[in-house]
């Protein structure tokens, strides 16, 4: 695992943006296109706006693939993950196709249709974070290191969805949904490479716990360490607990 570390959250989304486009250009040459996994939240504010703003990538030959999705919420809350994706990164571009996670129907049947599509698309390049409670995607811990299928539906920890009412995006806990679909951990580890963009104080020991702990389904991001081309960028309170 590369770790890069930078004064500000600014500066650290900027620079995974740019090795993110790198990545996606270099896939497009090689293959003619590339399919790549984007996150949403606010570790990814800086990384989108970066990443859309990059230059030389024919983005009419990059497919995309939401990461995870609350179960329950309509596409017009301010929570939304497809809304979240659709104002900061879809809508800014011409991609070939973005397969959004529909949470409000039958959400085993989304997990299967979401699922098959994404079995098709080799991910070249994973942009994803890590949450306070050391989640990956939405998989809280314990996490599912065993599972195969691409999509699953999890249980919301407490931990987990106070973030989410931390960083202002419900009025109250129990506005904040208790179960998500989210791309499993296996799905997320076969990327070609996983950009993981990390900021704030706030998830300092999360971080070190992904790094420097033992690999555990009950830190899930600490599954990074058993990739052969992750990249990690922190801020300065992010990083600023970790012994190196």
């Amino acid at each position: 695992m590369q770790i890069k570390q930078f004064p500000t959250p600014e500066e650290m989304g900027a620079a995974a943006a740019k090795d993110g486009a790198m990545l996606i250009r270099e896939a497009i040459e090689q293959r003619g296109a590339a399919n790549i996994i984007v996150a949403t939240g606010t570790s990814q504010f800086h990384t989108l706006a970066g990443l859309i703003n990059e230059s030389g990538i024919d983005w009419t030959n990059v497919t995309g693939f939401h990461l995870d999705e609350y179960i329950g919420l309509e596409m017009t809350h301010p929570a939304s993950f497809r809304g979240y994706l659709k104002e900061r990164f879809v809508d800014r571009l011409t991609l070939r196709d973005f397969h959004y996670i529909n949470g409000e129907g039958d959400v085993e049947t989304e997990c299967e249709r979401v699922g098959k599509i994404i079995l098709e698309h080799p991910i070249d390049v994973a942009f994803v974070g890590i949450g306070e409670n050391g989640h990956l995607a939405f998989n809280d811990p314990p996490a599912d290191f065993e599972t195969e299928s691409p999509y699953i539906v999890v249980d919301l920890d407490e931990a987990c969805r106070r973030q989410q009412l931390g960083e202002g995006w419900f009025p109250s806990l129990e506005a904040v949904p208790t179960q998500a679909i989210s791309m499993g951990i296996l799905q997320i580890m076969k990327s070609s490479a996983i950009l993981c963009s990390v900021p704030d104080k706030r998830k300092a020991e999360a971080v070190r716990n992904s790094v420097e702990g033992e690999v555990s389904v009950n830190v899930p991001a600490s599954v990074l360490q058993k990739h052969g081309n992750v990249t990690l960028y922190l801020d300065d309170a992010a990083a600023s607990i970790l012994k190196a």
